[in-house]
């Protein structure tokens, strides 16, 4: 199916999924999930309600930006974001081991880093709609509803990363 492709730089791909989910799949030329994603990221966007509610946290109108935003909607989002800068960056690594005339690789990686982010994203979405918040005076900074998700997915996507490459290398110690 697929022809010879050129070498794909992963930090590139991963960058083009940053910009949008499914614009690095296009990059490596994954024309399908490309497509796929960028219409999974259109309808999940626009039934989130997420740009209305950023544009109101930007400029400090919590309170309508509370009432815009689609919980049920906005916690889809992650998981396709997160996934199109996964898959852009593994698709890229195993076409340029391909090309290096390497074994490609079985092993993912930053697996644990974009699960902790999906999963941090996640209930930060779902926490912000809780009423902790509102309890706790010192928590007021998370009461932004997308900037608390972004806050505790990148603290669990950082420990996910940690734990991967932790049982990584134990794993592979036990191996040797």
């Amino acid at each position: 199916m697929r022809t010879s492709r050129q070498y794909q730089s992963p930090y590139a791909a991963m960058l083009w999924s940053c910009v949008l989910p499914g614009f690095g799949q296009f990059y490596n030329k994954d024309y399908l999930i490309g497509a796929v994603l960028l219409g999974l990221e259109f309808i999940v966007n626009l039934n989130s309600n997420l740009n209305l509610s950023l544009i109101d946290s930007f400029i400090g109108d919590i309170h309508l930006a509370h009432h815009e935003i689609d919980y049920r909607w906005a916690l889809f989002y992650p998981s396709v974001y997160c996934y199109g800068i996964w898959q852009a960056y593994n698709a890229a690594r195993a076409n340029n081991n391909k090309l290096d005339g390497q074994e490609v690789d079985h092993r993912t990686y930053l697996s644990g880093f974009f699960i902790g982010v999906v999963v941090g994203m996640d209930f930060g979405l779902f926490w912000h709609d809780s009423g902790l918040i509102q309890h706790y005076s010192a928590l007021r900074f998370l009461d932004f509803p997308v900037f608390n998700g972004l806050l505790l997915g990148l603290l669990m996507g950082g420990l996910g990363h940690l734990m991967e490459n932790t049982i990584y290398r134990r794993y592979k110690k036990a191996t040797i």
